[in-house]
């Protein structure tokens, strides 16, 4: 952690750097940093120092398009995901965690920059890497992989970016040292070519080729990433494409390279079923090799394990008992299984009901490496007072906005849903009725009145601070 030697600015972060040590240290060295701010001579060398080691490494793990139930500890009975359940068993696993977006692009904009993405006007998925120059996430310095790095840690990401393909929005330009991956939302997986038939395979901004199923390579690269940086804090954002489409299961290459349809049930040659598994379950072995990797050089208990998804599924996948797939506020577009393990700090075992968000990892990894800053503006909560169980669950206020074929947006206000598609006024409480199949706005039309006015006011705020009129 980088401690300032001027006061005013030790002022801002000290109270910070007071809460992160009496969580990572003990309330008695807590203590020491009281004159801190007077005098940075006494014990801050002997502080920084305790600080810097206690930082946890952390491992983002993104799945691409995953079914809610497409996981064992999630209700999977045809797909064997071990590795993930063992996440489950030894961490916290969140049943009522969503995506920021329906969509690939919206929600990784999200988790980046730690705010609701409609700030940014980013709120569909990148499609074409061919417009102007600057189309993506904007840089502000305040992004999750700068902060983290401004506070000593390395970063990574392996596998997905889909926010940006010129040099001025790419992953190291958002702070992380290191990206080995592919810009675009989907490649062929043993191509590694976009739908356009163009390389997309990089090495932080160069083009380079690599012969290998995409699964594979990804976590080839995370590992070494591991290795190579285990002796100082790092950051990895493991961002697999499995099991967005197409859909080439491991070890079948395919005699040509994909160019066709949307993954669909009336492509010339849709996946199955058991194409969609395999590709799950090659993901789930590469995490398997992960955690063995932390195992095997000691960091298991310092290392924070994230898993989650960024939308929901496509048509092969399995999200019951939620309602619909990606590209919808529907419950089956957005709600996600997330998963976080981090041994001897949060309870193994336990299964939480607190309503989370994409962009509430961002600020809960920030805090859990003292890298909270004002300047970010988060827009997420530090969910681990709440996961570790010193704190109660809290009822939260999210907004989702879809702007696609169909515009729809949504509100989640406690258990109540509000859900406007099209013109359709819908509204659901998620406590009883999960799968969102019974309408309660003839009877609660109180309640839907007052979530669209919190709708309202929300999309002003975020379009005003986009400069949408």
């Amino acid at each position: 952690m980088k401690f300032s030697t001027e006061v005013n600015s030790s002022k801002q972060r000290l109270s910070q750097i007071a809460d992160f040590i009496k969580d990572h240290i003990g309330n008695a060295t807590c203590l020491c940093v009281v004159p801190f701010a007077l005098s940075l001579s006494f014990c801050s060398l002997a502080v920084a120092q305790q600080v810097l080691t206690t930082q946890p490494n952390v491992v983002l793990i993104m799945a691409d398009d995953l079914g809610y139930s497409d996981v064992g500890s999630y209700g999977a009975t045809d797909v064997q995901t071990p590795n993930i359940d063992s996440l489950a068993r030894e961490g916290v696993r969140l049943t009522d965690f969503y995506s920021n977006g329906p969509t690939c692009s919206p929600t990784r904009a999200a988790l980046i920059s730690g705010r609701y993405q409609q700030r940014y006007g980013l709120e569909m998925q990148l499609i074409n890497p061919h417009r102007e120059q600057g189309d993506g996430l904007p840089v502000t310095g305040f992004s999750l992989p700068q902060l983290l790095s401004d506070h000593g840690y390395i970063t990574g990401l392996t596998g997905k970016w889909h926010l940006g393909w010129e040099v001025d929005n790419s992953p190291n330009a958002h702070g992380f040292d290191y990206f080995f991956g592919f810009k675009n939302g989907w490649v062929d997986y043993y191509q590694h070519t976009s739908v356009r038939g163009e390389p997309d395979l990089f090495e932080n901004d160069r083009r380079i080729e690599l012969e290998g199923y995409m699964t594979d390579l990804i976590t080839e690269r995370s590992v070494q990433f591991i290795e190579q940086n285990a002796a100082r804090p790092f950051f990895i954002d493991i961002s697999y494409n499995a099991p967005h489409w197409p859909f080439q299961p491991p070890d079948r290459e395919p005699s040509s390279v994909y160019s066709g349809g949307r993954g669909g049930p009336f492509d010339t040659h849709p996946g199955t079923r058991s194409d969609y598994v395999a590709m799950v379950e090659r993901m789930d072995q590469g995490i398997g090799q992960v955690l063995a990797t932390l195992d095997r050089l000691d960091l298991t208990d310092k290392t924070i394990v994230i898993f989650t998804n960024d939308n929901g599924g496509e048509w092969l996948s399995n999200g019951r008992p939620l309602f619909h797939y990606k590209n919808t506020a529907w419950e089956g577009g957005i709600r996600v299984p997330t998963i976080i393990r981090w041994p001897g700090r949060i309870p193994a075992g336990r299964v939480s009901s607190q309503v989370g968000i994409t962009m509430d990892l961002t600020a809960t990894i920030l805090s859990s490496a003292g890298a909270l800053v004002s300047e970010a503006r988060l827009d997420g909560i530090d969910l681990l007072p709440i996961l570790k169980g010193r704190a109660a669950e809290v009822e939260r206020k999210l907004f989702w906005r879809v702007i696609d074929d169909r515009s729809q947006r949504a509100v989640r206000s406690g258990n109540m849903k509000l859900l406007l598609d099209g013109e359709l006024v819908l509204l659901f409480d998620l406590e009883t009725d999960i799968s969102e199949r019974e309408t309660l706005i003839s009877d609660r039309p109180d309640v839907a009145r007052e979530l669209r006015r919190l709708l309202e006011e929300w999309e002003q705020e975020v379009d005003t601070e986009a400069g949408v009129e």
